[in-house]
């Protein structure tokens, strides 16, 4: 009982001191402690086999997942420094208009994110811009958040096949799947993600047109000189929107190649690539941003810089990540944890929901979908495959679980993404949570009926 009451006591702290922006490394270290003393547990073992070491210790995993955050943050800084991803939202300007700002936030992060942007970068290009087009269209700035999360950490994350996404390729490691496991499951719960979500968007946006709620910038927000009334860059320096796709180009065929090409590849080249989960996309992320270095003038001039300060980037998010994956660490070496795990494991009649369960509740724990991905693959995903489920639905669909009840409010993403938009979680988080939350509970679960189906 006081092991039980500990891990919810931790939780709740964690989650407090998040809301209240306290570090996130300092959170979880504090709340692994609350856990070990509640728990009985010895606190120097404990500590270098849970939390820093061992199967799901921080330094394990940032180990293992260094290069693909590392590569991944470099291309987002490539793309970026460049001018191309603000190339490819303007051309979805110039396409669609600025008073179609929500939807041209969506797309243009969820290309980005799919083609291998790291979201945090995703944040940060996207924002100036989207100032911009929210003035022009006179919308609330906590609907940009949502669309900007909606576009960036849901359907692009989760469902989609073939997304080098660190949510999608951790399960391969264990289940020896692919990135593409499941398609026409990823599709479907991408696909309704995308709608319901867009449908919320755009409901919210006319109530507060009808109410007068409209952009209110904060202070310090530059808002002015990225995008003229025409939807043209106003200082013409960015590359052509062709020639900024290509880069996104060049990492989704490497990583599509090995599926598609097949015998055409050579047979070191197509089993490295099978061998290597992590490391072949983490080479097609290196390989885009060679080619955007080479394309674009801006960054060709400071090539070492630009990667540098891409691997920089990487840092924060590695460590975000790896903490609270730590702090599961801990949770799952307690006798609360090893109760909650027998009873779902027990609830057999309906794995696939008992899976759901499983996934969601150490992913809202952790606050990270990587992080309850992480602990289910290492403690539980080989009893469901016991139970008969196919590698690719567990893969699937445990992927589209893990991208719902992380995005509580003690989310590292989330706070970031707060942060940087000037906003606080009582004046965005409503929204945040609908479309990163409550949609794709409602998109898993929907998938789950269509594998249960057929």
């Amino acid at each position: 009982m006081i092991s039980a009451l500990g891990l919810v006591a931790s939780l709740a702290l964690l989650i407090w001191l998040a809301l209240r922006g306290v570090n996130i490394i300092l959170a979880s270290i504090l709340c692994s402690l609350l856990v070990i003393v509640t728990s009985g547990l010895p606190l120097g073992a404990t500590f270098d086999d849970g939390y820093l070491f061992g199967k799901l210790g921080a330094f394990t995993f940032a180990g293992k997942f260094f290069l693909l955050f590392a590569a991944g943050a470099m291309f987002g800084r490539v793309m970026g420094d460049s001018g191309a991803a603000a190339s490819i939202a303007m051309a979805l300007v110039r396409r669609l208009g600025a008073d179609r700002a929500l939807w041209i936030t969506v797309a243009a992060s969820a290309l980005l994110t799919y083609g291998g942007v790291v979201v945090f970068v995703v944040i940060f290009a996207m924002y100036p811009l989207g100032l911009r087009l929210l003035k022009e269209a006179d919308i609330p700035k906590r609907l940009f958040c949502a669309a900007l999360a909606l576009g960036a950490g849901t359907f692009t994350l989760t469902a989609l096949p073939g997304t080098p996404s660190i949510q999608n390729i951790i399960p391969t490691l264990t289940l020896g799947t692919d990135l593409y496991a499941a398609p026409l499951l990823g599709v479907a719960g991408g696909a309704i993600m995308f709608a319901l979500g867009m449908f919320y968007l755009e409901w919210q946006r006319r109530r507060a047109k009808a109410v007068g709620e409209g952009f209110d910038p904060a202070p310090g927000d530059p808002v002015g000189t990225t995008v003229g009334a025409d939807g043209q860059a106003v200082d013409g320096g960015l590359p052509s929107w062709g020639m900024a796709l290509l880069p996104l180009a060049v990492v989704i065929g490497i990583i599509l190649a090995p599926r598609l090409a097949g015998a055409a590849l050579s047979a070191p080249i197509a089993d490295f690539a099978a061998a290597q989960p992590v490391m072949w996309p983490s080479l097609a992320l290196l390989v885009g941003s060679l080619v955007g270095l080479l394309l674009f003038p801006a960054v060709r001039r400071r090539m070492l810089a630009v990667m540098g300060d891409g691997v920089q980037d990487a840092v924060v998010p590695l460590f975000a990540t790896s903490v609270v994956i730590g702090f599961g660490g801990v949770v799952v070496q307690t006798a609360g944890f090893g109760h909650f795990a027998s009873a779902l494991v027990a609830f057999d009649d309906y794995p696939l929901l008992s899976m759901f369960g499983a996934v969601s509740t150490v992913s809202g724990i952790t606050g990270s979908a990587s992080g309850g991905l992480q602990i289910f693959m290492q403690t539980l995903a080989p009893q469901y495959l016991a139970m008969g489920i196919a590698p690719d639905e567990l893969h699937r669909l445990a992927v589209m679980a893990s991208g719902g009840f992380d995005s509580l409010p003690h989310c590292g993403a989330v706070i970031a993404m707060l942060a940087i938009t000037r906003l606080s979680h009582r004046q965005a988080y409503f929204d945040v949570a609908v479309v990163t939350v409550a949609i794709p509970v409602v998109a898993t679960l929907s998938c789950i009926a269509l594998a249960a189906m057929f």
